[in-house]
């Protein structure tokens, strides 16, 4: 027990991690993991809101810590045990979100047959504009990617092509304009509802 108590003064958490690391013993897991339980904790709350489950979790990932502390090289405790915890904190709401249950009834049905539609009717539309944007001239082509795509301004469009600004600016311009004309004449052939 004087070792323990030698490394508990020493506040050094690398040196926890490594005579766990090379023992296997649980107190000095439980050593260094007792200095950051109101993180985890803490972190817990601020992901599930609840505190029953808050409590579940920190000790869920006292229990984690046994085996991923031995795989990984951790610099930084506090911080890698941060992310730990948030992780799987969003890992529970993430299952608990896929295992609710869903009455579905007429109307629900109707929602998702307009929804898969509207689904549809987005999918071609995207469709036709990287068909229409596959139309337009090549300088054209590439800035207006560069500005609508990359959401490059006009001035780290002229630094990439080398086009001075008015020409980007006119280049930009006539290729929306050219974009909407081709999405105008599309839309005589968009597919049936």
């Amino acid at each position: 027990m004087s070792i323990l108590r030698n490394i508990s003064t020493s506040g050094d958490d690398s040196f926890l991690i490594e005579r766990f690391k090379s023992t296997g013993d649980l107190n000095l897991l439980a050593e260094l993991y007792g200095r950051y339980m109101d993180l985890a904790y803490a972190v817990s709350i601020k992901y599930l809101k609840d505190t029953e489950a808050s409590k579940d979790a920190v000790m869920e990932v006292f229990e984690e810590l046994v085996d991923k502390l031995k795989k990984h090289d951790v610099n930084n405790f506090r911080s890698w045990l941060y992310t730990l915890v948030k992780n799987h904190c969003l890992m529970k709401l993430r299952s608990a979100s896929r295992n609710k249950s869903v009455i579905l009834d007429e109307n629900s049905m109707q929602l998702k047959e307009d929804l898969h539609q509207e689904v549809d009717e987005k999918e071609w539309q995207l469709q036709k504009m990287s068909d229409c944007i596959g139309k337009l001239v090549a300088e054209q082509k590439l800035t207006i990617e560069l500005f609508y795509l990359q959401q490059k301004c006009y001035k780290e469009i002229t630094e990439i092509t080398g086009l001075d600004w008015n020409r980007v600016r006119s280049l930009i311009q006539n290729g929306r304009r050219n974009l909407k004309i081709c999405m105008d004449k599309s839309v005589l052939t968009a597919p049936a509802k």
